[in-house]
């Protein structure tokens, strides 16, 4: 039977997860079919939108019989904002996934030896976890199938929503009315900032036009009780800006850093953008142990923060640091993760190719009274040269922390010619570890595998390992 995009299957038997929050069944043939939102033990009936030789994709229109492992999911937003997409999983059964796409992908991509891999660490919250949430304003409200079908009306009229970007649409928003991935003041912020907005019918930003005044709302609550928001306009109103802002002080409790910064680009990023501080300090203080760290509104910082903290546990543990040791963090961000060893090296070389990280990371060490803690900006493979190992010494014990696109293989060529005789590699993407172990397997071998979970209810999932250098 032909099976092409748009055809509706029925009653179709999810078998097993796959990777990434998808789930698989298997059609006529064996051709497998990849499913999202779905549980292993769902009847669903799924319409195709993609379809290839040997897999397909489809897209739950209906479920017949749910899984007796089903949970009821408790967003109201679930299935239609894209995030928390495994709400309807009970928690022990995601980490045994997630556990199991570190194994498979270890072993299907980077086809070298392995040590057993550490049952994986959950997460102490499950809900209101993390310190840092983006929300959009956009003019396109998202409408969901149902919705759609539902009507009569072959156009809609542009509705403006407040909330978070709809899965793959660059211009829709789904209108966000309680969110549970971040504690107090969020939920109050959206409604103070949605019901002011709507009152004096201030204009949403259009995607599609590039006009529209408000944008962004960055919103960071650290475990310390400190807050910062930031607010994103696409072109100044000095009045209305400051009406807006003095609303927000006077309605959200708590605020100690409001912000706010002016885009008027086509795209949303603010890291080539001033960021002003209109109330309180231009920055909010979160800690790890004793540690103190200044999170600025462009800071990076672990979005977990009490998982944070287990997992640079992990990486000081794997390091293996008495005091003797010269130890080099690539990608080192702010700082966080060398300073947070800094105790047990005798010295910290931090790398990171972003400047302004690396002024926040020297911030960092001089709050903690850390001498012992050097940053440096630039590429690692531009950095790490005979001078500079010369001036500084060789690194004794590496940790690298590198984005999901994991290391270039300059890099990691580069770590095979350096020769430190321990490598700690935290990834947040088992895929591309697996590809940079496998290259490094030349001339190191893996001998700790811990994973982390730093985000439930989604597919992510960090993995550390210890790689010893072969005699």
């Amino acid at each position: 039977m032909s099976r092409k995009k748009n055809k509706l299957l029925q009653h179709i038997t999810i078998e097993a997860y796959a990777a990434e929050g998808k789930s698989i069944a298997r059609l006529e043939e064996g051709k497998v079919l990849f499913v999202e939102n779905v549980v292993p033990g769902d009847i669903v009936d799924v319409i195709i939108t993609k379809d290839k030789k040997s897999w397909a994709q489809g897209r739950v229109t209906n479920l017949i019989s749910p899984s007796p492992t089903r949970i009821e999911p408790f967003c109201q937003h679930f299935g239609v904002c894209g995030g928390c997409k495994w709400q309807m999983l009970p928690y022990k059964m995601q980490l045994e996934y997630k556990q199991q796409q570190v194994s498979d992908q270890l072993t299907r991509i980077g086809h070298i030896e392995l040590p057993q891999i550490q049952p994986i660490i959950g997460s102490p919250h499950e809900r209101y976890y993390r310190n840092k949430l983006e929300f959009t304003f956009s003019q396109h409200r998202y409408r969901t199938f149902e919705e759609i079908n539902a009507s009569r009306d072959l156009k809609f009229e542009p509705e403006p929503a407040l909330g978070f970007h709809a899965p793959s649409l660059f211009d829709k928003v789904v209108e966000i009315e309680t969110c549970y991935l971040q504690g107090d003041p969020t939920n109050k912020v959206l409604e103070v900032l949605r019901s002011y907005s709507k009152e004096h019918n201030f204009a949403y930003y259009d995607y599609h036009t590039h006009t529209g005044w408000l944008r962004n709302a960055i919103l960071r609550v650290a475990t310390t009780g400190e807050i910062l928001l930031n607010i994103i306009f696409q072109h100044e109103n000095v009045a209305a800006r400051e009406a807006l802002l003095d609303h927000v002080l006077a309605n959200v409790p708590g605020i100690t850093s409001l912000h706010y910064t002016i885009n008027g680009k086509m795209n949303d990023t603010i890291y080539d953008q001033d960021v002003i501080c209109y109330h309180g300090k231009p920055y909010i203080e979160e800690k790890l142990e004793d540690l103190r760290f200044k999170i600025s509104p462009k800071s990076f910082f672990q979005t977990n923060t009490y998982q944070a903290e287990t997992l640079y546990r992990i990486t000081r543990e794997f390091a293996g640091l008495t005091g003797n040791q010269i130890l080099y963090d690539l990608y080192c961000g702010t700082g966080s993760i060398g300073i947070f060893c800094s105790k047990g090296a005798k010295k910290v070389i931090g790398i990171e190719a972003v400047e302004d990280a690396v002024k926040d990371a020297y911030e960092n060490a001089k709050m903690n009274n850390l001498d012992h803690c050097q940053f440096y900006a630039g590429d690692v493979s531009d950095i790490c040269t005979d001078a500079f190992f010369a001036e500084h010494g060789r690194p004794d014990v590496i940790i690298t922390d590198p984005p999901r696109a994991g290391m270039h293989e300059k890099l990691v060529q580069q770590l095979l010619t350096i020769k430190a005789p321990r490598v700690v590699y935290v990834s947040c993407n088992p895929a591309t570890q697996a590809r940079d172990l496998q290259l490094l397997d030349a001339a190191y071998k893996v001998t700790r595998l811990q994973p982390v979970d730093m985000f439930p209810h989604t597919h992510h999932i960090e993995n550390v390992a210890l790689l010893e250098l072969r005699d």
